[in-house]
């Protein structure tokens, strides 16, 4: 279930007396998210196959009308795509599932196509699955940015520093991705928040006739499930949030990228003991005979290409340190990945060798995806705004956590975007039914066990967290173990939930 695409920012799943009886105490709870009297009525739903590429035998798509602006529900209106797939098992259908997908940008009706049938075999046919891909994604309502091929590289849209941590280049490309959104993307880009994504879904949740729903997010989507069961308590039932950020609402998607350096420096040492593993040698692989020495190496490699970028097999698109760096973090998300980052590290080194670049690396995203990761991460936040104190905090960063460079921490556009965000970001509260479960992997490169640590001391007694003992970027399903997959299995079939939180060994 792991994609680059859905996994994080570029992209890609209680004692049961306890959870019934906040969940009747909450019911009787305010809704900070509640519609404005005299909203538009919630339309029905005209479910077809779906023609979406990777679309699972029996997913129906349709179209949900939502207001441009919640404050204005009669105003003007766009579209979010929605999907479903059905019970397997109708006899055994206990209620409704979402699915939320990572990103920003990720889309929830292919994560639906690629994890579907999995949620319908391990859950045994409870739950109609059903996501939507959020505004700004794939079959709902876009908007463009109008952005050069450069600027929707990877690479570029990521602000990597220069070579010794300059960030000219990333303030001139920051500045000018700003003025191409302001320009192009109407207030149709600027409604693109996690806000709205919640209140989207409780939309589609009203659209379907459903009092409650129940949840798995994974990644950013956590975030979104958060907000959501902030913001709409009484409609959440069972509440699964897989590789959680920090929620504080001073820095949200500022904090997380920032994040991402000390993370890296966390989980490295999974890929070194594998590239050191005499395993390796057969496969040509092996980066070194001891795991001490494949940092440095990596290091050194990075310094190399930013003084000298090699060609690859992608036209006009070479091999620099910051690609590499790139490659690197997209690496740590899955074990699975690890042969791609050892096999590019040595068609480096070897002069004779061609670097072939992944995928994600090779070729730009397309603008209406660009636009979409862009307008959430700076319309759910203010970002400073000095280029100084970018500069100062790429140096510090460089010299703490050098695999990264500086890079999560380097000026992005939202430091460019003249208009404030509509509204302060949702603070996550303990205030709500205990009927979340969290879980999370120690070594995640993306979303560190740290800042998760930050969303379960929010959430309170509302949650409980399952710990797995592992590297990577998702864990049910996926990077995890049999134990972290039974925890969560169990609570979305059952509703049990730990009493307390849990731990996982490898």
């Amino acid at each position: 279930m792991t994609t680059y695409r859905t996994r994080g920012i570029a992209l890609a799943l209680s004692l049961a007396a306890a959870s019934t009886a906040l969940t009747a105490t909450a019911s009787a709870l305010p809704s900070a998210g509640a519609r404005p009297a005299g909203a538009a009525a919630v339309p029905t739903l005209d479910w077809k196959p779906c023609t979406t590429e990777g679309a699972a035998e029996g997913q129906e798509c349709a179209s949900l009308p939502v207001p441009l602006d919640y404050a204005r529900p009669n105003g003007p209106s766009i579209t979010v795509g929605v999907s479903r797939l059905r019970s397997d098992h109708p006899d055994r259908r206990r209620g409704t599932l979402v699915v939320i997908p990572g990103g920003p940008g990720g889309s929830g009706i292919q994560q639906l196509g690629a994890a579907g049938p999995v949620l319908h075999q391990q859950l045994g046919g409870t739950y109609d699955l059903i996501s939507l891909d959020p505004r700004g994604v794939g079959a709902s309502t876009t908007a463009s940015c109008g952005l050069s091929r450069d600027d929707r590289m990877m690479v570029n849209l990521r602000s990597w520093p220069g070579p010794g941590g300059d960030i000219s280049e990333n303030t001139t490309t920051s500045r000018r991705v700003a003025e191409a959104c302001e320009r192009n993307g109407g207030p149709v880009l600027r409604s693109f928040t996690s806000a709205n994504e919640a209140r989207d879904i409780d939309r589609f949740r009203q659209a379907l006739g459903e009092r409650r729903l129940s949840a798995y997010s994974v990644s950013y989507g956590t975030y979104v499930a958060a907000v959501y069961a902030q913001l709409f308590p009484q409609h959440t039932d069972r509440w699964v949030l897989d590789s959680s950020g920090d929620p504080d609402p001073s820095r949200v998607e500022r904090g997380w990228l920032a994040n991402m350096a000390p993370a890296a420096d966390i989980r490295f040492p999974d890929f070194a003991a594998w590239a050191s593993d005499p395993a390796r040698q057969a496969e040509g692989l092996r980066l070194a005979r001891r795991a001490s020495d494949v940092r440095p190496l990596v290091l050194a490699l990075a310094a190399e290409l930013d003084a000298k970028p090699k060609k690859t097999t992608t036209d006009r698109v070479p091999l620099t340190g910051n690609q590499l760096r790139q490659a690197l973090q997209m690496a740590l998300y899955s074990d699975a990945s690890f042969p791609m980052l050892a096999r590019l590290v040595q068609q480096a080194r070897d002069p004779r060798a061609t670097p072939v670049l992944p995928p994600p690396l090779a070729a730009p995203m397309s603008d209406e995806d660009a636009a979409a990761t862009v307008a959430v991460i700076c319309n759910d936040v203010a970002w400073p705004k000095s280029v100084d104190g970018y500069r100062r905090a790429v140096a510090a960063d460089r010299v703490a956590h050098p695999l990264t460079a500086g890079g999560p921490v380097s000026i992005v556009p939202c430091a460019f975007f003249k208009d404030r965000p509509a509204e302060k970001p949702v603070r996550i509260t303990g205030r709500g039914p205990s009927n979340i479960l969290m879980i999370q992997g120690l070594r995640d490169p993306s979303t560190p066990y740290f800042g998760a640590l930050k969303m379960r001391a929010a959430l309170g007694d509302r949650a409980r967290l399952v710990t797995v003992n592992r590297g990577g970027h998702g864990m049910y399903l996926d990077n995890g173990n049999a134990c972290g997959d039974r925890a969560v299995t169990t609570f979305l079939a059952t509703g049990e939930r730990p009493a307390r939180d849990a731990y996982c060994a490898s």
